[in-house]
């Protein structure tokens, strides 16, 4: 009987404690007058403004390929670890360092996901590529074999097809009357055409992808130590973006002790940062975009 009566108490109690807690978070105004003239007030942002992207750095011309970089990772989410090192930290270097490359050799425009430890959702990442426009997208993680210290060497993932073909149809439900793939606009369009339009546009981003994850390889022979098997393909969210050709790069084993501190040298984020630009370079004097 009691606790019939306490929840009795807390569905009428409820609502002051919703606005009470709304109120502490900034979410509420005072109610001026007793009676029904709740309100409650969001912070909106300025018409036509842009929330939360990042900055593009480089060349004013977007008509300049652009490169966006993401570290994997961060916030209360730190990944893999190894010798105190821990993953989120490691990949942001990698990445700015990256992207200091890309600037100082010029021509292309580069944006990071992240520039400090922050947490973005897998989601947020692709969303964050294809609002810029990105014309490349790279994912930067750090992997881990438990206390098998003796693996090492870096992997390049692309989307698998079966988890590609799978998120066309996911994006031709999502977006349908409601975005556009590769300047097509979906919106008005049949839910059948928009489908084979986004399947289309996948197959030919997963194709990019995979030549750049090629390109990867052959531009770091000799100059990055690669897995034994070097090229793999799995269903991850990050690559997930029907238009944006997409690679994650995992840039060797935190769990190792010697490619930990590779990759945390001045050196081994050099060469990592030389590799890396000089295979964008090549990718993008292969494409269509001027660089």
């Amino acid at each position: 009987m009691v606790w019939y009566r306490v929840q009795i108490a807390l569905v009428f109690l409820m609502p002051a404690i919703l606005l009470a807690g709304l109120y502490v978070f900034g979410r509420a105004i005072p109610v001026p007058y007793l009676g029904r003239d709740y309100v409650i007030r969001f912070e909106l942002p300025e018409p036509g403004t842009t929330v939360g992207l990042p900055e593009i750095q480089g060349p004013q011309d977007a008509s300049r390929p652009l490169v966006v970089i993401d570290a994997g990772h961060g916030g209360h989410d730190p990944g893999a670890s190894g010798l105190g090192i821990l993953e989120k930290t490691l990949v942001l270097g990698l990445a700015r360092d990256l992207r200091d490359q890309l600037l100082t050799e010029g021509g292309i425009r580069v944006a990071l996901t992240r520039d400090d430890d922050r947490f973005l959702a897998l989601a947020e990442r692709v969303e964050i590529s294809r609002a810029l426009g990105a014309d490349l997208f790279i994912s930067i993680h750090a992997d881990s074999a438990g206390d098998r210290e003796q693996v090492s060497g870096a992997s390049i993932y692309t989307l698998s097809e079966d988890a590609s073909s799978e998120a066309a149809a996911r994006f031709a439900a999502r977006e349908n009357d409601a975005d556009q793939v590769n300047g097509v606009v979906l919106s008005g369009r049949n839910e059948n055409v928009n489908a084979i339009l986004v399947e289309l546009s996948q197959r030919r981003t997963s194709d990019d992808s995979a030549q750049f994850a090629d390109l990867i390889i052959r531009e770091g022979e000799g100059q990055l130590p690669f897995h034994t098997q070097p090229r793999r393909s799995a269903a991850l969210g990050v690559l997930r973006a029907p238009d944006v050709p997409s690679v994650l790069f995992e840039a060797g084993f935190i769990t190792n002790p010697q490619e930990a501190q590779r990759l945390t040298s001045v050196d081994g984020k050099r060469q990592f940062a030389l590799t890396m630009a000089r295979a964008i370079r090549i990718f993008f004097a292969r494409s269509s975009v001027a660089v």
